[in-house]
């Protein structure tokens, strides 16, 4: 039982990415698919979690904890705060694209777009 609870974090951050890609590959509109890559992203902030975890871990700050005490990586954190920056960034993006395709065709709809003329 302890074992499953060791790897329950990564068999959600898989089920999240499988959900978020199913999303991807199925939507019919550009804002569904805009939050479904939300989703996709948010997986790996648990598995950059997962990772980072240190059972009885404390904070990286070693102030006063004695030696040899077993620490969370700092450099997971980082890892993930930078994830969270590109993802706002990409998601911005990616809708503000949305908003533009909406104004002027008319449609959200991949399928109903017509070829590009040029």
């Amino acid at each position: 039982m302890t074992a499953f609870i060791h790897f329950f974090p990564y068999l959600v951050a898989a089920w999240l990415f499988c959900v978020g890609l199913y999303g991807v590959v199925t939507s019919r509109n550009f804002v569904h698919l805009v939050i479904c890559l939300a989703v996709v992203q948010s997986s790996t902030y648990l598995l950059l979690l997962t990772i980072g975890y240190r059972t009885g871990g404390v904070p990286p700050v070693f102030m006063g904890a004695p030696v040899g005490t077993p620490a969370v990586d700092p450099v997971v954190q980082a890892l993930m705060l930078t994830d969270i920056v590109v993802e706002a960034t990409v998601v911005a993006l990616l809708l503000a694209l949305a908003v533009q395709l909406q104004k002027n065709t008319g449609t959200l709809n991949p399928d109903k777009l017509e070829a590009l003329e040029g």
